[in-house]
């Protein structure tokens, strides 16, 4: 008989965590021209900051930045085998913010600290806490954020009973020294918007008329992109036996595609400068159809005359058109069955100074 091998990685369990716990997670990813031309077939963003080198050194860079959430997803799939291999479901993120643009060539790694711990009452599962930063190869920061994920327990019969959750900031401070360049001029032939910081009022509610629709081959490929490799975005087989029944899509996907649909009517919002909160309020399976809806909650002036921010909410609908949605909670508080994101966001949008005449 076979000797059984000791060597593979199966994935942490929620009693394999501890408070303070630091990982440095494996994989660190060069960032090639394949990524953003995938990440645009994968999701069809059309944003031009990320689509057009000339546009870019217009604006004042040597080159495009890749998308920001492009690199989130990225940086992030380094976190997985550590944190989240055994996940039943990611819950949702907090204090998310881009300090530094990456671009084509730049290699990310990732580094994590556990900051929480919550046994639920079944005992069968948990929630874990990380608090994880990406770096480039020069040891810039590229990303910063929090997430918590609920997690499989190993031993389902004896209760541990922690109970440590964090609390996290309403929103993420917005900083004096924003690292982009100064902008000059912004063509709104090329970006495809007419629209600038202005031109928004809190309140304003954008319905996004575009409907995209996931197929299996595209989460699936997608979420192989960002080496992302949780056995419940992958295995079919494991996941037929499950409450669910089918593979349940990454949620990341869904962030994505909902930044993509929010394209129109926030052409110019070409920056992501943090994610203040997201939760993913419900699964999305493979054949669901995405639709979109963007409320402004905040118009941020900004010492700089170039530019100033814009506080979002965007909430994703599965199957339905966002027009025919007032709220994504019912009379109960609780989140429709059909809502799938809720997405509190910070963008950078140029001011009207910088309109190409």
């Amino acid at each position: 008989m076979s000797k059984i091998s000791t060597k593979i990685n199966v994935g942490n369990f929620f009693e394999d965590f501890s408070i303070g716990q630091k990982i440095i997670h494996p994989l660190p990813r060069t960032i090639t021209e394949g990524e953003v031309s995938l990440y645009i077939a994968f999701t069809g963003s059309r944003f031009a900051l990320h689509s057009s080198d000339e546009l870019a050194q217009e604006i004042g860079y040597n080159e495009r930045p890749i998308d920001d959430i492009l690199m989130f997803h990225l940086t992030f799939g380094k976190s997985v085998q550590d944190i989240s291999l055994n996940a039943i479901a990611n819950l949702g993120y907090a204090e998310i913010s881009f300090p530094n643009p990456v671009f084509i060539g730049d290699t990310v790694r990732m580094e994590s600290t556990v900051i929480g711990l919550k046994e639920n009452s079944n005992g069968k599962s948990g929630v874990v806490y990380v608090h994880s930063i990406g770096y480039n190869e020069q040891d810039k920061e590229v990303l910063n954020f929090k997430r918590w994920v609920m997690v499989h327990k190993k031993d389902k019969e004896t209760m541990i009973g922690i109970n440590e959750v964090p609390t996290f900031a309403e929103s993420t401070p917005i900083v004096e020294d924003i690292n982009i360049p100064e902008i000059d001029m912004v063509d709104t032939n090329a970006t495809g918007g007419e629209y600038f910081f202005e031109d928004y009022e809190v309140g304003e509610r954008l319905n996004h008329p575009e409907g995209i629709t996931i197929d299996d081959s595209d989460h699936t490929l997608a979420t192989k992109l960002y080496q992302n490799n949780a056995k419940v975005h992958f295995n079919d087989h494991m996941m037929k036996s499950t409450p669910m029944g089918e593979r349940l899509m990454y949620g990341g996907i869904v962030i994505s595609i909902a930044r993509a649909i929010s394209f129109n009517g926030l052409q110019n919002a070409q920056w992501v400068y943090a994610i203040n909160s997201g939760a993913h309020c419900n699964p999305t399976y493979a054949g669901d159809t995405i639709y979109a809806y963007t409320e402004v909650l905040d118009v941020i002036d900004h010492s700089r005359d170039d530019l100033g921010l814009l506080r979002l909410r965007t909430v994703a609908i599965k199957n339905q058109k966002s027009d025919e949605i007032e709220s994504p909670k019912g009379e109960d508080g609780k989140y429709l069955k059909n809502v799938v994101l809720d997405l509190d966001y910070t963008v950078i949008v140029p001011k009207k100074k910088t309109k190409k005449q």
